[in-house]
C-alpha cells in the first residue's frame, strides 16, 4: 500500500495521555483547518491510516466517528469519509432588508444566495390561517389568529434552513402576502404597499442542537447544530406586524453584523 504524503499528518505521541483516537483526530482536523484535505475532498481511507498510523482499524474508525459527529466529515457508503463543505453563505443581518433590495424585488434570501454565487429555491411551502400561540401573540400584540407562511430554503439543491412567518389575520388576509407567490419582493415589499412601512427589526438569535424532524428536514450530519433566529418586523407606527422564526444548518453560514460605535 502506497503511503501518505510526507507532512499531509504527523506521528503519535507515545508519553500523551490522551487516547490514541483521539489524537488521530486531532490530526486530522488540524490538516482539514490547514486546507491540506479541500472541501469535498476524500480522507486517507481507513486502510492508509491504519498503516501510517500503525493502529488498529477500530481505532481508526473512532477517530473518524469524531469527525463526523462534529460535522467535519461524512461518510458515503463504498466511497469512503469526505471533507464537508465549509459554510457558503455570509448572512449580513445589517443589510439582507435593506428598503434597495425590496426595490429590486428580491427578497433577503435572494441577496444573500446571489452574493455567493448559488440558485436560490424554496420549497414545502404551506400557507394558511392558524391559531396563534401564547408566544406569537406576545409579540404581535395578543393576535388571537395568524396567517402562516411556513418554507424551506435551498442553496444549489440543498436544504439550508426553514421558516414561518406569523402575520397578523387583519393584515394579511385576502392580500397577495395569502398567496403562495406574493410577488417581487416578497411579504415585505407587500406590507409596504398595504401601508406598513418597515421601520426596523429586531432579532433574538441562539443555537442549540436540532429536533429529530428539522435533522430530516435539513438533512442535517450528526453533530450539526442550528440557528435559531426570532426575528420581529415592525412598522413606522411602532406595531409588530411579522414575526419569522427561522431554524438554519449551522454549517451553511457565518452570521456577519454591522454595529455602530457611536
Amino acid at each position: 500500500m502506497a503511503a501518505l504524503p510526507p507532512g499531509l499528518l504527523g506521528t503519535l505521541d507515545p508519553t500523551s495521555d490522551r487516547a490514541v483516537f483521539r489524537q488521530i483526530a486531532d490530526q486530522l482536523r488540524e490538516a482539514i483547518a490547514k486546507g491540506r484535505f479541500a472541501e469535498g475532498a476524500k480522507l486517507p481511507s481507513e486502510a492508509e491510516l491504519t498503516d501510517h498510523f500503525g493502529v488498529s482499524r477500530m481505532t481508526v474508525r473512532n477517530a473518524l466517528s469524531i469527525l463526523q459527529s462534529e460535522g467535519l466529515a461524512s461518510a458515503e457508503h463504498g466511497r469512503g469519509v469526505f471533507v464537508r463543505p465549509r459554510p457558503p453563505v455570509r448572512r449580513l443581518a445589517s443589510d439582507r432588508f435593506a428598503q434597495r433590495h425590496r426595490d429590486q424585488g428580491k427578497s433577503g434570501f435572494t441577496v444573500e444566495a446571489e452574493a455567493v454565487g448559488s440558485r436560490p429555491e424554496v420549497d414545502s411551502l404551506v400557507v394558511r390561517e392558524e391559531r396563534s400561540t401564547p408566544e406569537m401573540s406576545a409579540r404581535l400584540g395578543s393576535a388571537r389568529k395568524v396567517l402562516a407562511r411556513r418554507r424551506r430554503y435551498l442553496l444549489d439543491g440543498k436544504p439550508v434552513e426553514t421558516a414561518t412567518s406569523y402575520l397578523p389575520l387583519d393584515i394579511a388576509r385576502g392580500t397577495p402576502i395569502a398567496e403562495p407567490n406574493p410577488g417581487p419582493g416578497g411579504i415585505y415589499a407587500r406590507l409596504e404597499e398595504l401601508g406598513h412601512r418597515l421601520d426596523h427589526f429586531e432579532e433574538e438569535v441562539r443555537a442549540r442542537m436540532p429536533a429529530p424532524d428539522e435533522v430530516k428536514t435539513l438533512r442535517l450530519a450528526p453533530g450539526v447544530p442550528v440557528i435559531h433566529v426570532v426575528r420581529t418586523a415592525f412598522d413606522t407606527d411602532g406595531r409588530a406586524v411579522e414575526v419569522c422564526d427561522t431554524v438554519m444548518a449551522a454549517d451553511a453560514y457565518v452570521l456577519a453584523y454591522r454595529l455602530p460605535a457611536t
